[in-house]
């Protein structure tokens, strides 16, 4: 009852954090995409970029801005990691070239999957000038993305999204850079680590010697959970104590992770003229989220397994400075917000458990979604609901003042199902094939499916957390869930672009008696229920395979 009381309490302060800073940093980050200022350090960088950051962008621009940047980004990070050994701070240690490419994908897509022991491969250099670099500019490229769309629905009889460099740019220097700085002081306080040395030489009670991992880590930290990257500087992630040190850490971590998703309904609002808007938006995104934390919470309470009932509940892989509540809290918004850092082991959960996280991700993660990610996913989602909407009614369907017709439901339909075929493919590829199966798993059987499920649910989604029993280090399943990382990121944005360009050559349509309203209850209704449908239609029968089973046996 205790943790229960305790848990719930955690909650409560998160959401009440969420909803004090809620209508002050939303209206804060509307205004950065919409002021015509430029900041002297902009400026400057503008200049050396060689940018005019008074131009903007046709839709097929800003999209080759964002491929071009996402390709150099990779490569940049691959070569730095190859030369990891000629670099300070590197203490010897070497990184694979198939290594080294799934890290580049990784960290340019924003997902942050590591198929390695950051302690012990990592050197601080390449973490600070490689891996802490791009959660900056991973996470402000889904910013700008996100705020190239809300711009296709704000304008009309227009051929212009915007200026990706100066949405880039305005995305780290005035949001992710300042927030992170102050946060990361914070963690220092509460006893995150923030040390160049390799490790403590320690002396255990038995007389054996071990080395205590150091490294930057406040700085990695902050930005890890506000730019929903997930990437953790050691392997424990945010189950390290010095990673994640205590419950007021734990917390704030998590509101990190949720705050910019969050209040870029707010933004949304500001930027069509019409709050209730984002308020619709923000409304599905918490009742998916609560859902899935109560079954979750629920199911890791109420174990099934003998060994589990002993115990009273399902502990096994969860720090006990945390128990279940604040793990299942983690783990829940984690996998909501496309970040993939975790302080529990969501391998261990138990079967109806695991399916929590994982039924998440399958969403799309736009519950609230990661940042820029999620506002853009929801968005795509509510233009379908608003279509199915119209084939009822036999009317045309509109949404914030634009008719969508065929090219506009092409380009969200691609959006929506790129993420699942990437899943489905690849699980039934890797499942399909006994050499990698039978050397990559620990566990046979349905959990075993849920291992390889999951793996590639999380990489299609650029969300990067793992079940555990399953080694990914083999050229295959770097190569594959490498190709899924890059697919999963770049088609939903090509479409989401897209889309932003058709309804920017719009013209305003007025609201008619024969306007569906997409302020109310009813839409909210109709919206959670599409995106619930759309999971449960493709997922459900690998579910049923994987977590279900278990989950019944």
């Amino acid at each position: 009852m205790s943790d229960t009381v305790a848990g719930l309490g955690q909650a409560g302060l998160l959401l009440l954090a969420l909803g004090l800073v809620y209508r002050p940093f939303g209206g804060y980050l509307a205004h950065v995409f919409t002021s015509q200022q430029h900041w002297r350090v902009e400026r400057v960088i503008y200049r050396v970029a060689r940018v005019d950051p008074d131009s903007e962008q046709r839709w097929t621009t800003y999209a080759a801005g964002v491929l071009g940047f996402g390709l150099v980004s990779a490569l940049l990070l691959y070569v730095l990691q190859r030369i990891q050994p000629w670099l300070p701070l590197n203490f010897g240690r070497v990184i694979p070239p198939e290594m080294a490419f799934n890290n580049a994908v990784s960290f340019a897509t924003n997902t942050n999957w590591q198929s390695y022991v950051p302690e012990s491969v990592m050197g601080h250099a390449v973490q600070m000038l490689g891996l802490t670099v791009h959660n900056f500019v991973s996470a402000g490229m889904g910013i700008a993305v996100a705020v190239a769309l809300i711009r296709g629905f704000v304008r009309h009889r227009h051929d212009r999204v915007g200026n990706f460099w100066v949405d880039l740019t305005r995305s780290v220097v005035r949001v992710l850079l300042p927030i992170s700085f102050v946060f990361a002081l914070i963690l220092v306080g509460l006893g995150v680590s923030m040390s160049l040395r390799a490790g403590v030489p320690v002396t255990a009670l038995d007389g054996a010697h071990h080395t205590i991992a150091l490294a930057p880590t406040a700085s990695q930290e902050a930005i890890k959970e506000l730019g929903t990257n997930g990437g953790g500087i050691f392997n424990a992630n945010s189950a390290h104590p010095l990673e994640n040190p205590n419950a007021w850490s734990n917390l704030i971590e998590i509101f990190l992770l949720l705050v910019i998703p969050v209040c870029l309904t707010r933004a949304l609002g500001v930027m069509v003229g019409d709050q209730r808007q984002g308020h619709v938006l923000l409304s599905v995104m918490a009742l998916l989220w609560a859902g899935v934390l109560s079954m979750t919470w629920w199911a890791e309470a109420h174990p099934n397994g003998p060994a589990a009932l002993l115990a009273g509940a399902s502990l096994e892989g969860k720090e006990q400075r945390y128990g279940i509540p604040a793990s299942t809290l983690f783990a829940t918004s984690t996998t909501g917000t496309s970040t993939g850092a975790v302080n529990s082991m969501h391998d261990s959960y138990s079967g109806l458990g695991g399916a929590g996280p994982l039924f998440h991700m399958m969403l799309g993660e736009i519950s609230p979604g990661g940042v820029g990610t999620g506002i853009y996913g929801i968005l795509v989602l509510a233009i379908i609901a608003v279509f199915l909407a119209g084939l009822m009614v036999g009317r045309t369907p509109e949404y914030l003042g634009k008719k969508l017709g065929r090219r506009e439901v092409t380009f969200a339909s691609i959006s929506i199902l790129a993420m699942p075929a990437l899943v489905l493919l690849g699980t039934g590829l890797a499942l399909a094939l006994p050499s990698v199966t039978s050397s990559s798993l620990a566990n046979p059987g349905a959990h075993g499916l849920s291992e390889v499920l999951y793996a590639y649910t999380s990489a299609s989604n650029n969300n990067g957390s793992a079940f555990a029993g399953l080694t990914v280090t083999n050229n295959f399943y770097e190569s594959t869930l490498g190709i899924a990382m890059v697919l999963g990121r770049f088609i939903p944005i090509l479409a989401a672009l897209a889309l932003a360009g058709a309804l920017a050559e719009q013209k305003k349509v007025p609201a008619t008696a024969g306007t569906l309203p997409t302020t109310g209850a009813l839409f909210a209704a109709m919206l959670g229920g599409s995106a619930l449908l759309v999971a449960a239609l493709t997922f459900v029968p690998a579910l049923a395979l994987g977590p279900i089973a278990e989950a019944l046996a």
